[in-house]
């Protein structure tokens, strides 16, 4: 089950993330050190300016994906060890919340980047030897599973910048 797309406009927005190359099986490799981000920030007195994120930066021919798992900050701060700072660009972007299992979002995404396309809008990404460089894909968890542990019940926020 998923919200109707929307397009949205979203100003630049400074976030601190680790970053690792990981398969779709491994996903949850990179996820899983999204607590570490959130202690680092907490041991430095930042609060978080929003929810956890997952952003795909490249989507490899051969099954890679290099990800980012981060927390967007209210101000540019400087990363420390494997904490690297970065910046959620700016853009029109198509949205959609997708409320179920985390195992439904490429299904999720496959239709928000249908629904963008009927609409006339492509995406940002580009093909490189690498694979599929994306300009801003995010999966954005609106529930954090130390309050609501059903998996069926989770909200996540689909973003993906457009072209243009």
């Amino acid at each position: 089950m998923a919200t109707e797309p929307s397009i949205e406009h979203r100003a630049e927005q400074p976030c601190l993330a680790v970053r690792a190359t990981v398969t779709a099986q491994t996903i949850g490799t990179v996820a899983d050190r999204l607590p570490g981000v959130l202690s680092w920030l907490a041991a430095r007195g930042i609060e978080p300016a929003g929810a956890p994120f997952l952003r795909y930066e490249i989507i490899g021919a051969q099954g890679q994906l290099q990800l980012a798992a981060g927390v967007p900050v209210a101000q540019a701060v400087a990363g420390d060890g494997d904490i690297v700072a970065g910046v959620l660009p700016a853009g029109r972007y198509a949205r959609v919340t997708h409320a179920g299992h985390p195992e439904g979002l490429p299904a999720a995404a496959a239709a928000l980047l249908d629904w963008a396309a009927g609409q006339g809008f492509r995406p940002d990404v580009a093909h490189t030897d690498q694979g599929e460089r994306w300009g801003c894909r995010l999966e954005v968890y609106r529930t954090d599973p130390r309050e609501q542990p059903d998996p069926y019940r989770w909200e996540t926020d689909l973003l993906i910048r457009l072209a243009g």
